[in-house]
């Protein structure tokens, strides 16, 4: 039997500015590609991958000068000023135009995501019915500070870990809770909370550390090295 497609959401309203640069981080040159081309070619490396929705502001410039804008698998719709109100019209466009059981939401900045984590992912939140994240356990002391940037207490790390994407669940449980979160102007960062949330437990599935977000000036050069393993 042929496997239903999962279709991905790219949230890529942002402008980046701890970037200091002139254009948003997604549009940022890496070996002859933007960052965001890079993206979208490596999720769709994945062959259980469909139609990928890309969120961008209706002011810009750049999208439509790639050669991603004229794919016919590529859906571009208007991003919001917030991560949710983008990956909710993506959602929205989905849910009428292109409904799939699963959706994966994956930043637009991170590029050097390994399709091993991806399949991973996919077999875990299959398998579980739920949902999950990529994720990587907190390796380091952490810190929590008051007011005046003083140290205030040491935090246990144990169960601790970094958030990364994709993140992946079941697209109208993820539309539905999303559209309750953005009616009551809930505060979330990313899609597991919206789950949580909503009463979900979502899985943690583990990832490798260089599935990096390019958000410092630095963050770029890694990208670069990163994405230069793989040629």
């Amino acid at each position: 039997m042929e496997q239903e497609l999962i279709s991905v959401v790219i949230p890529a309203a942002g402008v980046g500015r701890r970037m200091l640069t002139d254009k948003p981080k997604q549009y940022l040159p890496i070996h002859g590609k933007t960052i965001l081309e890079h993206t979208v070619e490596k999720l769709r490396a994945h062959p259980r991958v469909g139609k990928v929705v890309i969120a961008v502001s209706d002011d810009d410039p750049y999208f439509s000068q790639l050669s991603l804008a004229a794919d016919p698998d590529i859906v571009r719709v208007s991003g919001g000023q917030e991560r949710s109100d983008s990956v909710f019209a993506a959602l929205e466009y989905l849910v009428k135009y292109r409904p799939t059981t699963w959706v994966m939401v994956h930043d637009a900045a991170r590029p050097c995501v390994r399709l091993s984590d991806i399949e991973r992912l996919i077999a875990t939140v299959i398998a579980d019915g739920v949902g999950g994240i990529l994720a990587t356990p907190v390796r380091d002391t952490m810190k929590r500070t008051g007011h005046n940037q003083n140290i205030v207490a040491t935090v246990e790390r144990e169960n601790l870990w970094h958030a990364l994407t994709p993140q992946m669940f079941r697209t109208a449980e993820l539309h539905l809770a999303l559209s309750r979160v953005i009616s009551q102007h809930i505060a979330v960062t990313d899609e597991a909370s919206v789950m949580e949330w909503h009463g979900d437990q979502p899985s943690i599935v583990l990832g490798h550390a260089d599935n990096i977000k390019v958000t410092q000036p630095e963050d770029l050069a890694l990208a670069e090295f990163y994405l230069s393993r793989e040629s």
